[in-house]
């Protein structure tokens, strides 16, 4: 995923697993799969997405168990591929990966397509933590493909400040040692939060208040970089970070001295979504596709391999030790997720002032 704010969702409900594949089939329904799976042979799959969003062996793994063959093509913003289905009326691709506030302004538009569950067997391993969301509240049309949450991460042996939370991103002790990354919404957002406020406010009154509070942060950002914020961090040249999730677990995994904050004043997040096109030239394979990936030991390679929260619950026994930790949400966290907020879609207003008061926080970091 690429500058994504991604992560997690309020506590579900116990979700009954399924095996990967599934219980016994009797001999009618296995003949059917096989039958499917012949008739799919030798076509060709669509998939659209970020780049190094899908293991290479988890790509020929669907090819060598189906025979259809994987076309992978990619964006790099979420609105080029929304005017790209726009152009096509929703054709041309036949697996899509975004996420989740284009994939809601792309489903307004009648561009994606609903799902017929009873094509996906692995359906009911998706953990329902990521489910039930603004963009797909009734979850007709997504499956979840990652999530994650933008955390405070640094060096206890170089900082000591004891960081708990966004507000501690304030303390003067922090001059000059901060790095940050660069989505507005998401700075503004924890500024937001650190008030009490919402992360989707459409009060311009809290924005403003927020955007003057922001520009007091400026003394102590050393830079705002959107990509390979970790490396900074790693290298000693700041302190403390506010990151992505990729950008954590790269980080702990080559530094597991370094500290994990979740700020006690709630998380923001968001969820990269799978969909169907609504004039998919192949949706059948699709949904062969889909099946696929949530298979548990699937599944866990895949987010493995993007390094984001899984949303898969039968998934989290097969990811490895070296990843656990690092992937699979902690429990003792979930109320923090429970006081959370998806990033959403603002009145233009509202994302009108977000711009203007980022271009005057970042005149002040200069």
């Amino acid at each position: 995923m690429k500058s994504k704010v991604l992560g997690l969702l309020g506590l579900g409900a116990a979700l009954a697993l399924t095996a990967c594949g599934g219980g016994s089939k009797d001999a009618s329904q296995q003949s059917t799969g096989a039958a499917a799976d012949s008739a799919l042979k030798g076509t060709t799959l669509n998939l659209y997405t970020w780049d190094g969003m899908f293991p290479q062996e988890v790509l020929d793994g669907f090819t060598e168990k189906t025979g259809v063959k994987v076309n992978y093509s990619n964006f790099d913003l979420d609105e080029t591929m929304l005017a790209k289905l726009e152009e096509t009326k929703g054709g041309d691709y036949d697996i899509v990966v975004a996420d989740d506030y284009i994939i809601q302004l792309a489903i307004k538009e009648g561009l994606v397509k609903e799902l017929d569950k009873s094509k996906i067997s692995t359906y009911d391993n998706i953990n329902p933590l990521f489910q039930s969301k603004f963009y797909d509240p009734e979850n007709k049309y997504t499956m979840p493909y990652g999530a994650g949450i933008p955390l405070i991460v640094y060096n206890p042996e170089t900082v000591k400040v004891d960081i708990q939370g966004y507000n501690d991103l304030w303390n003067p002790e922090l001059a000059g040692n901060v790095g940050i990354i660069g989505n507005y919404r998401v700075i503004d957002g924890i500024t937001l939060k650190s008030l009490g406020y919402s992360f989707n406010t459409n009060d311009l009154t809290q924005i403003q208040e927020a955007g003057d509070k922001l520009k007091t942060l400026a003394p102590n950002i050393r830079l705002i970089n959107d990509n390979n914020l970790q490396d900074y961090l790693l290298s000693g040249e700041v302190g403390a970070a506010f990151m992505y999730t990729s950008q954590v677990t790269q980080a702990i995994k080559a530094n597991p001295d370094l500290k994990v904050v979740y700020p006690k004043e709630g998380l923001g997040f968001g969820v990269m979504g799978s969909f169907i096109p609504s004039n998919a030239p192949n949706a059948e394979a699709a949904y062969k596709f889909l099946e696929y990936i949530n298979e548990p030991e699937v599944a866990a390679k895949c987010f493995e391999y993007i390094g984001y929260f899984v949303t898969n619950k039968a998934a989290e026994s097969y990811v490895s030790d070296d990843w656990k930790d690092l992937i699979v949400f902690p429990e003792d966290k979930i109320s923090l997720i429970e006081s959370g907020e998806l990033i959403e879609n603002i009145s233009d207003e509202a994302n009108e002032l977000h711009n203007k008061l980022w271009e005057e926080f970042r005149q002040k970091t200069n």
